[in-house]
């Protein structure tokens, strides 16, 4: 097959992974920066070009979109749709991923465990948000903010009052939700291939922070879920539509919450804590999954 690997860096260690199971599995593997294609959008051939070249017809698409390109990636990859390759995960699903208030709110519609959750835009609103999603402390979250970025947790009322304030100022979008104390500062990625989790770890913290992230210097380590973990990470993936995805939980006394659902889940951690090629995982996947012109949404949304 000839795969494409949608990414603005070969070197990155998730894209050098894919690249290294699809050759070993005999497959041609190409790497594409999306900000380097451009489209030809007609009603008869659409194309895809690179370089003043029009690319080939691939069998599949990998996307690797980063969150502050999503827009323009998404666009590339409807294009591969439109053109009738098989996207291992689709731009309608990525788009609706991306958008943390709908992700929530499609969550919610399927009755999936979630944190108390709040979002308003005007200052006369704070006192009944804040007691909406339990009081303090909560932790309130950037839309636009990834691993861990724009996340706070406020410990105070006063401190949740002025922190929305600010970002009230500042025009962002923003959620408040409540914060489960009993998860001690860990959360559980999900790592998820179909109908399946295929493997799972626990992040932990760094003393004295609660964003488990691993890129703000938070420790993995291979975890055993349990059934209600395993469905409701399955079920979070299929909501978004996503063929692959991260999903995090938070463990609360009343079952597992969604965290997030991650259309671009990172390999390193996820390989490094479990010793599983999930890599090798994902390109079985697309060699028992993919087909040209066999996309449910055809670009469509």
């Amino acid at each position: 097959m000839r795969i494409a690997i949608i990414s603005r860096n070969k070197n990155l260690y998730s894209t050098r992974r894919l690249i290294e199971a699809g050759e070993a599995k005999g497959h041609e593997m190409h790497v594409l920066d999306p900000l380097r294609c451009y489209m030809n959008i007609n009603a008869k051939e659409p194309e895809i070009h690179m370089r003043g070249k029009e690319l080939p017809q691939f069998d599949a698409v990998i996307p690797r979109i980063g969150a502050s390109i999503t827009f323009y990636g998404a666009a590339v990859l409807r294009q591969f749709e439109m053109m009738g390759t098989y996207p291992l995960n689709e731009s309608v699903a990525i788009s609706r991923s991306r958008d943390k208030l709908r992700s929530l709110q499609l969550l919610s519609r399927k009755g999936i465990g979630l944190p108390v959750t709040g979002f308003a835009s005007k200052p006369n609103d704070i006192p009944d948000l804040i007691d909406m999603v339990g009081g303090a402390p909560l932790v309130i979250k950037l839309l636009e903010g990834t691993q861990g970025i724009g996340v706070v947790l406020a410990e105070t009322r006063k401190a949740a009052e002025s922190v929305i304030e600010a970002f009230m100022g500042l025009n962002a979008h923003f959620m408040v939700q409540e914060y489960i104390k009993e998860a001690g500062g860990a959360d559980l990625r999900c790592f998820v291939i179909g109908d399946k989790v295929i493997a799972a770890m626990k992040r932990q913290a760094k003393p004295g922070e609660f964003r488990s992230n691993l890129h703000r210097g938070g420790s993995a380590t291979l975890v055993k879920l349990s059934p209600a973990e395993r469905s409701t990470a399955v079920k979070a993936a299929k909501t978004m539509g996503l063929n692959v995805a991260g999903v995090d939980l938070l463990r609360s006394n009343h079952g597992p919450l969604v965290m997030e659902v991650n259309s671009s889940p990172g390999l390193e951690g996820i390989e490094t804590a479990t010793e599983k090629d999930v890599a090798a995982q994902i390109i079985s996947f697309i060699e028992k999954t993919a087909q040209l012109h066999k996309t449910r949404t055809k670009g469509r949304g």
